[in-house]
């Protein structure tokens, strides 16, 4: 640390500036980091809420300022939105509810038939297992003072369900409620938050940021919301024609799934497989229905999705799938499904500040030179 002490006329005090080195500085923004993610971890049911309110607010903030153009007020069109949000989602919830309940009670049977169906791979692995259990034994220490062996009995599928729904629900309905206050009270905040600023050239860059922020998150959720339903009807539609069971569920299953890069396709291709083993009797109509998601996934991420949004957009794939893994990690199958858009979020604010351009450009799928090139 470096102490620079300015020297004044006389008459005037001396003013002392602080130069902090550069370790001193990443050591700094490092440990606020950590302390962020761990806060975020730990008051997650307060947390997410109120990412989703957000996200969900600036995607709405468009069409609630139009409304209000045309004599709408804020509060109402923001109450008619969460709404008809509310009914949408118990829309989805009545038609799945069915399917949902068959495809549990029919786990068990898949299981069963999974492992007769791969009854030929079971000696070796029960070989090797044999084995593992052998060595354990001669390993451990033998006479009293032998320790003993503690299990812990875990949750089974259906309370874990059970536990995961009504924490969704929970959530559901706080965001819902968020949603309402945010959108009824957008122009408040952000008249606050341009008062809040010193002077004029730094009030325009944050109406510029926040002008950017709406438009570009608002564009990019509900861009890929219409791409994933069209997803989710095409896969629904093929799972019809194959024969698959339930094909409804399937449709809205890879509609969500497609919220999440890349592993969201391989698990619906996996889970589509499984199924398709114990459906049909041979392995070359096994292999249809992962084969058609995976073409119709393959169509819609290399020419649909770019062809639609372009590239200004694209995340680096190395940044997409540490941010999967940390919302995952947080906030669990909602954090891994809003973990897209938050990058989004968080790559249009950091184009906006010279300081935080490095962030910007390590998490764009080109560098600023290719970019540079690309809009000449």
């Amino acid at each position: 640390m470096n102490v620079v002490a300015d020297i004044a006329p006389a008459g005037t005090m001396r003013k002392r500036r602080l130069h902090l080195s550069k370790l001193v500085s990443f050591s700094s923004v490092g440990c606020f980091i950590l302390l962020l993610v761990g806060a975020a971890y730990y008051a997650r049911s307060f947390v997410l809420p109120l990412v989703l309110a957000v996200l969900i607010s600036l995607t709405f903030l468009p069409l609630v300022r139009w409304l209000a153009r045309r004599g709408v007020p804020a509060g109402v069109s923001a109450i008619l939105l969460v709404l008809s949000l509310a009914a949408a989602v118990a829309a989805v919830a009545l038609l799945l509810a069915n399917p949902i309940s068959q495809a549990v009670k029919e786990a068990p049977h898949i299981a069963s038939a999974l492992r007769d169906r791969f009854a030929a791979l079971r000696e070796p692995i029960a070989m090797i297992s044999h084995a593992s259990d052998q060595i354990r034994t001669l390993a451990a220490p033998a006479g009293p003072d032998q320790p003993q062996t503690v299990i812990l009995a875990q949750p089974g599928i259906l309370t874990w369900a059970a536990d995961t729904l009504t924490g969704i629900g929970t959530t559901i309905g706080a965001t819902l409620i968020l949603v309402i206050f945010l959108l009824s009270s957008s122009d408040l905040f952000l008249l606050k938050i341009v008062r809040a600023v010193p002077n004029l050239s730094e009030k325009k860059l944050s109406l510029r940021i926040l002008h950017d922020l709406q438009l570009e998150v608002s564009r990019y959720l509900l861009t890929i919301t219409a791409i994933n339903i069209g997803l989710g009807l095409a896969i629904g539609i093929l799972m019809t024609l194959v024969g698959m069971p339930n094909p409804l569920l399937w449709g809205v299953g890879a509609t969500l799934l497609n919220y999440i890069p890349f592993l969201g396709a391989i698990t619906g291709m996996v889970l589509s497989a499984c199924v398709a083993l114990i459906t049909f009797p041979t392995l070359g109509l096994s292999a249809l229905p992962p084969l058609a998601y995976l073409v119709i996934h393959t169509l819609e991420s290399a020419f649909i999705t770019p062809l639609i949004l372009g590239r200004r957009l694209e995340l680096n794939a190395v940044a997409i799938l540490v941010a999967l893994a940390l919302c995952g990690w947080m906030w669990g199958i909602v954090g891994a499904l809003i973990a897209v858009p938050l990058l989004v979020a968080v790559k249009v604010f950091c184009d906006h500040l010279p300081a935080l351009a490095t962030v910007g450009d390590f998490l764009s799928a080109e560098t600023q030179g290719d970019a540079g090139e690309n809009g000449s």
